[in-house]
C-alpha cells in the first residue's frame, strides 16, 4: 500500500504488487464506483470486480498490478472521462515507469474502462504501451450518462484491445458495442475484439462483478487471452 502524493496537493492510495523482475506494470482501472477499500496492511474491502479479483493471478504471470483506490471515498461514476480524472492516470503511469523499468498498460473494466480511454487518449507519447477494455459501458445507464465515447477514443494512439463476452447481459455494455468502441479509436495502430463466452451468476444484478459481465468462472481464460495481447504488444 502507497499514499502516492498528487501534483494538486491531495494523495491517491494504491495497492502495488509485482514479482521480482515484472515484465510490464498494469494500471488496473475498476469499475462500480471506483471504490476498493485499500487498507494500510494492503487488505481491501471491495475485491470483487475483475480487475481487482484477478490480481494474484496476473502477478503469477509475471506482471506488476498497480490498483488505484478512490480520492476520500468519492464515487467516480460520471467523473472518469474528466481531464481532472486523466491527469491521475497520467500520474499513476508516471510511478510505474518511476518504480520499475518496464512497459506499462491501461486495463480497465466495466465503468473503470472510461478511465482506461481516458487516459489512454491523453497518454504522453511513449507512456504506454496499450490499453485494454473489458466489457466496456458504451451506452448511457440510469446511475450515469458517461461512456467510452465521452473518453476521446479518437485521440488514442496506441494498440487497444476490446473485449467483449457474448453473454454479457449488463445493459450498459452491450456486446454488439465493441465493433464501434474500436471503430471510434481511429488512430490507433492496432484496435481489435477479442470476443469471449461463458461465466456464472452470482451477483443479483447482470451488471455485477460476479456475473459473465464480471468473467465470473472464467477468469483464468480471460486473463491468458489478454496476457498472450499483452506479449505481442511488447511486455
Amino acid at each position: 500500500m502507497t499514499d502516492l502524493p498528487l501534483e494538486n496537493g491531495l494523495t491517491q492510495r494504491i495497492l502495488y504488487l509485482a514479482p521480482p523482475r515484472p515484465r510490464a506494470t498494469l494500471i488496473m482501472l475498476p469499475g462500480g464506483s471506483g471504490e476498493v477499500g485499500v487498507q494500510r496492511d494492503g487488505d481491501l474491502r471491495h475485491d470483487d470486480n475483475f480487475v481487482v479479483r484477478t490480481r494474484e493471478d496476473w502477478v503469477a504471470r509475471g506482471y506488476a498490478v498497480l490498483i488505484p483506490d478512490t480520492i476520500a471515498q468519492a464515487n467516480l461514476r460520471g467523473a472518469r472521462s474528466s481531464p481532472v480524472y486523466g491527469k491521475l492516470v497520467e500520474e499513476l503511469v508516471a510511478y510505474a515507469h518511476n518504480h520499475v523499468q518496464a512497459p506499462v498498460f491501461l486495463i480497465g473494466t466495466s465503468q473503470g474502462t472510461i478511465a482506461a480511454m481516458n487516459g489512454a487518449a491523453r497518454a504522453r507519447p511513449d507512456s504506454i504501451s496499450g490499453v485494454v477494455l473489458t466489457e466496456s459501458v458504451s451506452v448511457p445507464g440510469r446511475l450515469s450518462t458517461e461512456t467510452v465515447f465521452d473518453a476521446d477514443p479518437s485521440a488514442v494512439q496506441v494498440p487497444a484491445l476490446v473485449v467483449a463476452n457474448r453473454d454479457d447481459a449488463c445493459d450498459v455494455a452491450p456486446p454488439e458495442m465493441a465493433p464501434r468502441i474500436v471503430a471510434a479509436m481511429t488512430r490507433s495502430p492496432d484496435a481489435r475484439v477479442l470476443t469471449v463466452r461463458g461465466g456464472f451468476e452470482r451477483s443479483a444484478k447482470a451488471c455485477g462483478s460476479l456475473s459473465p459481465h464480471g468473467y465470473y468462472g472464467i477468469e483464468s481464460e480471460v486473463v491468458g487471452a489478454i496476457a498472450s495481447w499483452l506479449r505481442e504488444h511488447g511486455d
